[in-house]
């Protein structure tokens, strides 16, 4: 496959300015994606810990998170060995490139980088909606990384971006789904139980007490009642004689 004119441009752009930077820049935007994942990672983890608390449906998107991203990046990959797209760094004349160049055969689209960080970020944002703006723009920086570091054209980085945001939700929701009954049924056993916590407690609804007037005693007259005007007023009954 032929990487478009458009995104080979923009390649030779970023890759430039990547080089203008200051040297530090350099191996932290190496190693960032690689950091960005272990982040993620730890994100899985603290979300099937909330998920602890929470009903069975919180508890199966927390642990269809990682199933999910699977998913997504074997899309990557298998699209991967079909396109074979050749590695910018080894295609662009005059190439500038910071990280290695992957040997021979390691294809170049879509990015496996950007569909994994995509995925995560997408999964993270299901089960755990108040992530969503440390996550997606992470996602974003991490999968930037790999055409600033010179590994990927742009293009290459938005295609493993969509595919990322559009598996990983699609198979998180589904996997949660059929899920359900197992780990509804784990919860009722003290081993799952302790892995997948309780069904949390949900208040029923709230009903406000109703306080009657006293019984008159022998020889009283009843109190007056106040009772709804059709009209929209109120107004007292008269007591009965």
């Amino acid at each position: 496959m032929q990487p478009p004119g458009f995104s080979a441009d923009w390649y030779r752009a970023v890759t430039e300015f990547a080089h203008s930077t200051p040297s530090w820049v350099h191996p932290v935007a190496e190693i960032g994606t690689d950091a960005g994942l272990l982040l993620f990672a730890a994100l899985f983890v603290a979300g099937w810990w909330r998920a602890r608390s929470g009903q069975v449906r919180a508890m199966g998107l927390a642990l269809a998170a990682p199933v999910a991203v699977v998913a997504a990046y074997l899309v990557s990959e298998v699209s991967k060995t079909f396109i074979e797209e050749e590695r910018p760094c080894r295609a662009v004349a005059g190439a500038m490139n910071i990280a290695e160049c992957p040997a021979p055969g390691d294809w170049s689209f879509p990015s496996n980088h950007a569909t994994i960080a995509a995925a995560s970020a997408a999964a993270i944002v299901v089960a755990w909606r108040a992530m969503a703006p440390l996550v997606l723009p992470l996602a974003v920086l991490m999968a930037f990384s790999r055409v600033f570091v010179g590994v990927h054209y742009p293009h290459d980085v938005a295609a493993g971006f969509l595919v990322g945001v559009v598996v990983a939700p699609l198979v998180a929701l589904l996997a949660a789904r059929l899920s359900a009954p197992l780990v509804s049924g784990l919860r009722e056993v003290p081993f799952g139980a302790l892995l997948l916590g309780s069904p949390a407690a949900v208040p029923g609804p709230r009903h406000r007490p109703v306080h009657l007037p006293p019984a008159p005693g022998p020889g009283h007259a009843p109190a007056d009642v106040t009772m709804p005007d059709v009209m929209g007023g109120v107004h007292s009954a008269p007591p009965r004689r």
